[in-house]
């Protein structure tokens, strides 16, 4: 049996959409920003090419079976695809998930993460096309009609088998619950439709920061931050946290000074320069007390650098090694391993989030070094 229940997150958006073609060109994926990239210092990784499953189109079911292969074979649980429901049925990259469902390939577990932010150029660095802020897809949350439009939209996916449960119930990730208006209303209503349809209920997990943005380094420390994020979480009626950590890395590892211009230059709406952290240096930060508890469920990060979503906006884990994130895998285990055996859940952010540098999957530098160290630790 597994150490943990490792499960990556999972980006559907390699394919084109009529959104991406409207916007940043036809035929349009992720995958353009990836090849282009450029180092921006010296010892820069970049491009960051991928290796064995190469430039892949998600509108051919043979790359996704091959990635759930791929994937337990080295001891991924499944995948928590994101899904992006922007309000009154609108939606984008809906469709791998939707072939899974309706093929029943790849059998593989996998759960839904509902990514609840407005789609807009933010996500990329702007373009000569549109320097102005643009609003692709606004997030809305029309009310209680619409979050019961949502779940039966929903309810084949968590009836499926192969649908990661805890508890027996499917697992449901909320990306931001704090932009949430309602969610006492979205969680009881969703509990009762589960009953209603046969489920034992729903195991809402809320993504949520380990951090504020204004919160300062004695907060932080002290666990009072924290806190006070995972007991509102907890109040709306989540049964567990998905713990992330970026934002701690960001305010504990950046000198007070540098953080002090940053927000200054926010403010103007000037962005700081390329911004830098040596992964040896966060791993400190990446898990904390609360991280022990059943029902918080911590982060684990193979790589990061968005330069190529951000470009000089963008900010970089430089050094990493896959030594030194199986020596991220053997802390969160010490972490996980007194909870029950359907609560030591780990996420990876990710499995293929190539535009943000935070991947599982083999890439030309180090191949399947990655993966090996989680079938190393975790099986």
């Amino acid at each position: 049996m597994s150490k943990a229940r490792v499960i990556a997150l999972y980006l559907p958006q390699y394919h084109p959409t009529e959104i991406n073609d409207k916007y940043w060109g036809k035929g349009f994926t992720e995958w353009r920003n990836v090849a282009k990239a450029t180092p921006l210092y010296k010892g820069h990784y970049q491009p960051r090419i991928p290796a064995d499953l190469g430039f892949y189109d998600l509108r051919l079911q043979e790359i996704q079976i091959e990635q759930a292969e791929m994937a337990r074979e080295y001891g991924v649980e499944g995948f928590c695809y994101w899904h992006y429901w922007f309000g009154n049925g609108e939606m984008i990259l809906e469709k791998p998930l939707e072939r899974v469902v309706e093929t029943g390939k790849p059998d593989y577990p996998f759960c839904v993460g509902w990514a609840n932010h407005t789609w807009s150029n933010k996500t990329w660095e702007k373009t000569k096309a549109f320097q102005a802020t643009t609003i692709f897809c606004e997030q809305k949350y029309p009310g209680k009609e619409d979050y019961i439009e949502h779940f039966n939209y929903l309810l084949p996916m968590f009836k499926d088998e192969r649908y990661i449960k805890v508890d027996g119930k499917p697992l449901f990730m909320v990306f931001n619950p704090f932009e949430i208006p309602d969610n006492e209303v979205f969680i009881e209503t969703w509990r009762e439709l589960a009953e209603q349809n046969g489920l034992k209920g729903i195991h809402f997990v809320a993504r949520a920061e380990t951090a504020a943005i204004n919160a300062d380094k004695a907060m932080i420390q002290n666990g009072e931050d924290q806190k006070n994020r995972y007991d509102q979480c907890f109040k709306w009626g989540y049964d567990a946290i998905y713990a992330v950590s970026d934002l701690r890395i960001k305010i504990m590892d950046t000198h007070p000074f540098k953080l002090f211009w940053e927000k200054a230059l926010n403010k103007l709406h000037l962005h700081p320069m390329l911004e830098k952290h040596k992964y040896k240096d966060i791993i400190p930060y990446l898990f904390d007390k609360y991280d022990y508890q059943d029902n918080i469920y911590p982060m684990l990060i193979p790589h990061w650098d968005n330069t190529p979503r951000q470009g000089r906006r963008g900010y970089v884990y430089s050094d990493e090694s896959p030594e030194l994130f199986g020596k991220t895998i053997e802390m969160a285990l010490d972490y996980v391993k007194n909870k029950p055996d359907d609560n030591k859940i780990l996420f990876v952010h990710s499995w293929n989030e190539w535009g943000e540098g935070a991947y599982l999957e083999p890439d030309l530098k180090y191949g399947l070094k990655y993966l090996e160290e989680v079938k190393k630790h975790i099986m």
